[in-house]
């Protein structure tokens, strides 16, 4: 038996990809090595512009997860003693991952995709038709979707060439908070940063449970609480927190251009190009990029188009529709390198310039 599509990784790109996919006929096969539900690293902030997607992806089932997320009505930066802060308009959503991925999970299952949780892809082989050996078992697909993630046994050469001296990692942990505002807040220091949001409110009221997610460099932090000491208005707030669930972590963080394909393999999410998470975009990729590697798809399913043209015509869609967020990423990342004595007055500037200040918060959500 051949699969139409076969998809490596269950995130929320794979599951965009197999959801998208299943409901257009295809047979697919998808592999996830982990199993649900389960923690991830991530900023848990879903933008507004994929909303939308995911209601129509999520089965009915758990469609209550959109409207029993916390609404983010408000950003607000802390840099070099100063702060910026601008309404979120449409609102954006907090949606814990480990209820995100699950409900994705179990909606490719009602679609019915062919999954397998925990279950190792070891090798995949040909240009198309593939063979992927993954557990003990060959499966033969047609076309590949790489949704494996940031880094993985097939994350390409040239971008494990980029892997340098600086060491990044992120780390998350969820807490219990007394009061949080429908903000996310994000703290920057000399080597990283910090974000805070609400993922969820208790049933009485009395109290909100709180994502904190940071991506630091090695040598300066490898705790939470490392972390949280380094930014005085964080360490602060941080003081009467509770910890609701184990700290977890990933490694290494390397940014690069988009990837969109690695020969005829499409690339999704984070596989093709890990976005800085302080813009607030990396769900949103995830959910658009899978969905537009099946919609380029279609016309070699329909026998119009090679893989190979197929392929381009994702890697060219890809640039047009998603490519500026990367161009965003880069040139805020480029400017909060700038020396401290630089970059402060300019800040400073912009938080007393209410335009300029909203404009430079949007940019970051």
């Amino acid at each position: 038996m051949i699969f139409s599509l076969a998809i490596i990784g269950g995130g929320p790109a794979g599951c965009a990809a197999a959801i998208v996919a299943a409901r257009k006929g295809a047979r697919v096969l998808l592999l996830e090595r982990t199993r649900f539900p389960r923690h991830k690293v991530c900023g848990e902030f879903v933008s507004a512009e994929s909303l939308g997607l995911l209601q129509d992806l999520l089965a009915n089932d758990f469609r209550h997860l959109l409207t029993r997320a916390p609404q983010i009505l408000n950003s607000r930066i802390f840099l070099d003693g100063s702060m910026l802060e601008a309404r979120i308009d449409p609102p954006a959503a907090s949606i814990a991952r480990f209820d995100l991925d699950a409900a994705l999970w179990e909606t490719c299952c009602v679609e019915g995709v062919e999954t397998h949780a925990e279950t190792v892809v070891k090798s995949i082989e040909g240009n198309g038709p593939f063979r992927i050996a993954a557990g003990k078992e060959v499966f033969e697909a047609e076309v590949v979707i790489n949704a494996s993630g940031r880094w993985s046994s097939f994350t390409s050469p040239e971008i494990r060439a980029r892997n340098g001296k600086e060491k990044w990692i992120g780390i998350k942990a969820h807490f219990y908070e007394a009061s949080a505002a429908a903000s996310t807040d994000l703290y920057f220091f000399d080597g990283g940063y910090c974000g805070v949001q609400p993922v969820s409110v208790s049933a009485n009221g009395s109290g909100t449970r709180i994502n904190a997610c940071a991506m630091v460099r090695a040598d300066l932090a490898n705790t939470l609480s490392e972390v949280l000491r380094l930014h005085p208005v964080l360490r602060e707030r941080s003081r009467t927190w509770k910890p609701t669930m184990e700290t977890v972590n990933t490694s290494p963080l390397v940014f690069h251009k988009p990837e969109p394909v690695q020969n005829t393999m499409l690339q999704v999410g984070d596989a093709a190009a890990f976005v800085d998470p302080f813009v607030g975009d990396g769900i949103s990729l995830a959910l658009r990029s899978g969905a537009l590697a099946v919609e380029c798809l279609q016309s070699f399913f329909r026998r119009e188009h090679s893989l190979h043209q197929a392929a381009v015509l994702y890697s060219d869609a890809y640039k047009e529709r998603l490519g500026h967020v990367f161009k965003v990423s880069s040139m805020l990342r480029g400017w909060l390198r700038w020396p401290r004595p630089i970059r402060r007055p300019i800040f400073s500037l912009i938080s007393r310039t209410e335009f300029i200040s909203r404009q430079m918060v949007r940019l970051t959500r």
